[in-house]
């Protein structure tokens, strides 16, 4: 027998009403009892829409005309909204998104772990919604029906680039130079041959990474570090892993970011990991501080600490902090940003903390308190050594709900503690990624 055709999608728009707002941002409606999740439509509305795909248990589909507008309906500030993969909820109030964020953070904590805080923490907000991003990666494509070089974010379930000449979350100096970097490229001989830039941001400086597909000719790399120096942004190139990110041509200059609360500069590179929204995570440092209480006898453990984000502020108030983190550069880093604001009260392991590790050094020490900020798959695999190193008090910083409530669920009802205080902060506007913290103590 020949295998089965998918049914083509049905053509004609069908009209509906939008129940709720799924946590990536797409409106859930039922349409002849099946559940629809509608891109592009808002809690209460009435809008028609066409499927874009047909499951087994879902449907999904597009808005194409909003036929009672929700309250919280704003018109989105970018033209291209809707096509573009780099923001979801533009057309949502940004005050409405918060609460749709901390809602998705406390359904979460319940539905998954079978937990919720004792108290709700206020969002933490940025200074603006606009204009925030400073870490990104850009996909470029040369297309000469369109005119030349696209680039931008890709298009929403697409590897096609989004035809944009403004990128209104972007910092501006990079947002507001997509079609001055077209046109550079469409100028190189190596157009075709370069499939994305990354943004890279401190302070100050502001770094472009071209990843090179084919070996620039001398004219391109002229015409690249000319590029850089017109308009204040330093050009690097990679033409292979990330020991071949470089300068076009001179010296790498040096990228940092201070947190002024705790008087510390922290340099980074290009491709480090650092937070995208510096105002937040001023913010954030700040708060997880405080929520720890730090005392000159407190031994604070930091695991996933990176370059020393929050391992640093904490040893300006703790007697003594132990960072852990699995990529050996970014402790290299750590330990170099210790050095320079003179801190001498750390110490920085290298360590895969989703792998076994009884003998880890660090392990045979005590704790009293703890801060976690795992990647998007969270913190599990180490959360049963906590209560034997003492920790009493810990703060856990998440990128994602699902491994927060999960982890969140371990520490209440298998390891003991009390999930005493949670809530979101808007790392990224008019996107539906829900950053958060929460308190746990020792009950």
């Amino acid at each position: 027998m020949g295998r089965s055709r998918r049914k083509p999608l049905p053509k004609d728009s069908v009209e509906t009403e939008v129940e709720s707002l799924t946590h990536d941002g797409k409106g859930v409606a039922h349409v002849d009892g099946k559940a629809t999740f509608v891109y592009g439509s808002l809690p209460r509305e009435r809008v028609r829409f066409v499927y874009t795909s047909r499951q087994r248990k879902y449907d999904e589909g597009r808005t194409v005309e909003v036929l009672e507008a929700s309250p919280q309906r704003v018109e989105a500030r970018c033209s291209q909204f809707g096509i573009c993969g780099g923001c979801s909820l533009q057309h949502q109030d940004p005050e409405a998104q918060v609460v749709s964020k901390q809602q998705a953070m406390l359904d979460t904590l319940q539905r998954i772990g079978r937990v919720e805080p004792v108290e709700i923490l206020s969002p933490l907000l940025s200074e603006s919604a606009w204009g925030y991003r400073r870490k990104a990666r850009l996909g470029v494509r040369y297309v000469p029906k369109k005119g030349g070089t696209l680039v931008g974010f890709r298009e929403r379930g697409s590897s096609f680039v989004a035809n944009i000449d403004t990128c209104h979350i972007l910092h501006p100096r990079v947002g507001e130079l997509l079609p001055a970097l077209s046109q550079l490229i469409d100028g190189l001989s190596i157009r075709h041959k370069i499939p994305q830039i990354e943004m890279a941001m401190g302070d100050s400086v502001c770094v472009l990474i071209f990843r090179l597909l084919q070996e620039p000719s001398a004219e391109d790399l002229q015409k690249l570090a000319g590029f850089g120096a017109q308009h204040d942004v330093a050009i690097y190139q990679q033409d292979g892993g990330l020991e071949t990110v470089r300068p076009v041509s001179g010296e790498p200059l040096e990228l940092f970011y201070q947190l002024p609360d705790f008087d510390l500069t922290l340099r980074f590179l290009p491709n480090d990991f650092t937070q995208v929204n510096t105002d937040i995570n001023r913010q954030m440092v700040r708060q997880a501080v405080e929520m720890l209480e730090l005392e000159p006898v407190d031994r604070v453990l930091d695991l996933f600490c990176g370059l020393g984000n929050f391992t640093l502020p904490l040893a300006r108030q703790a007697g003594e902090v132990t960072g852990v983190e699995g990529d050996s550069g970014l402790v290299a880093r750590a330990r170099a940003n210790a050095q320079l604001n003179h801190i001498n009260n750390v110490r920085f392991f290298t360590a895969n903390l989703y792998e076994t590790l009884e003998n880890e050094p660090w392990l045979q020490d005590r704790f009293n308190k703890v801060l976690l900020d795992p990647p998007r798959s969270g913190a599990q695999e180490v959360l049963g050594h906590l209560p034997r190193l003492g920790a009493e008090r810990l703060v856990y910083i998440s990128c994602y709900p699902g491994t927060l409530a999960r982890d969140a669920g371990i520490l209440v009802h298998e390891l003991g503690y009390r999930l005493f205080s949670a809530g979101i902060m808007d790392m990224f506007p008019h996107t539906a990624h829900v950053e958060s913290m929460a308190l746990f103590e020792k009950v």
